[in-house]
């Protein structure tokens, strides 16, 4: 299937042979953004692990400085005086085996779940709806917390979680195409910044393969890695 005339154009712009600098790359994806809405920016980080071993696994969560750019609504399971602290941080919503009953039958409008230590007895119940939708309450990400407060604040203010996948790529929501160039570039950074921070002591050789940055419907951008300065 041949690509659309405004997609076609884009295409011809963006020389997939270079890997351009950071700014660069981020400039040429705004201007190659050609939808009517506002779209998405993206990044693909392939990364030089192999993830069939455990201990090679990179997973962690990382706040961008400028958000995504996105509503994210936000589940609490907590109860006691957490419920309190959880609706004060600003969660959507709040309870404990009403969410649970709430859930089971089909009820998902929501993108981010927090869970206290515990709760998670009852939050583990939902381990089949929350897990293949990559929702389920982990420590490692900061979701399976006491600190209610500060894991919504996280999640309202833009935080990302990463996980990589089989064949060795990270994606992430870095913004949209509304943002300035300097939004996107500091967010970019923020992330290659966590999964540097999150190499494991396993990964051998090249790290940092490839980044890829692209618009929802725009074409992908090839990123010099090198261009991209490592916050420590």
């Amino acid at each position: 299937m041949k690509p659309g005339k405004k997609r076609a154009s884009a295409l011809q712009k963006a020389d997939n042979s270079r890997r351009y600098s950071l700014d660069e790359a981020v400039s040429l994806v705004k201007e190659l953004a050609f939808a009517n809405f506002d779209e998405s920016v993206d990044v693909a980080v392939r990364l030089g692990v192999d993830p069939k071993h455990a201990d090679q696994m990179v997973r962690g969560a990382v706040v961008l400085p400028h958000g995504t750019g996105k509503t994210n609504r936000v589940v609490v399971f907590a109860k006691g005086e957490k419920v309190a602290e959880a609706e004060a941080a600003g969660a959507d919503f709040v309870g404990a085996d009403d969410l649970v009953a709430k859930i089971t039958d089909g009820w998902l409008d929501f993108d981010t779940v927090i869970a206290t230590p515990d709760m998670m007895g009852q939050v583990g119940r939902l381990g089949r709806v929350l897990g293949p939708r990559g929702l389920m309450p982990n420590p490692k990400v900061g979701t399976v917390t006491f600190d209610v407060s500060k894991a919504v604040r996280d999640a309202k203010a833009g935080k990302v979680e990463f996980r990589v996948e089989k064949a060795g790529i990270v994606h992430a929501q870095v913004g949209k195409r509304s943002f300035g160039e300097p939004e996107l570039e500091g967010n970019v950074k923020s992330l290659v910044s966590a999964l540097v921070k999150a190499k494991p002591a396993a990964a051998k050789g090249t790290y940092l393969r490839s980044i890829t940055l692209s618009s929802t419907m725009g074409p992908g951008i090839k990123v010099d890695p090198g261009t991209i300065e490592v916050e420590a």
